[in-house]
């Protein structure tokens, strides 16, 4: 088990699933990543930068996609509280990893430019 998976299984049920969901689609789209703890919360990195962070918290989970990737989506991140660089997803709605997944496109793709 890495330092990755060890940080989410310190939390409850519900929070883990979300966690796990978010960790999965990251590979599904860039399989390349490798990831770490950086901050206190797991980092992924592509090409040896910062893809996206995540981390759980008592009431929310925080999505880092760096301040352009919320940029980007802040039309459909208008539910959601944000700032410069993160946008939280509360534990009492639906996670919306269909979003989560396009944020995670976008952030690859900034890659290949």
């Amino acid at each position: 088990m890495n330092e990755v998976e060890k940080y989410i299984m310190e939390f409850p049920d519900g929070v883990r699933e979300r966690l796990h969901e978010i960790r999965s689609a990251i590979f599904d789209l860039a399989p390349q990543v490798t990831e770490r703890i950086s901050y206190g919360m797991p980092t992924f990195d592509l090409n040896g930068n910062c893809l996206v962070y995540f981390a759980g918290y008592k009431k929310h989970i925080g999505f880092y996609p760096k301040a352009e990737g919320i940029d980007a989506f802040m039309d459909k991140l208008t539910d959601y509280k944000t700032s410069k660089g993160t946008v939280q997803f509360p534990l009492n709605k639906p996670l919306p990893l269909d979003l989560i997944r396009e944020m995670i496109k976008f952030r690859v793709e900034s890659y290949k430019k």
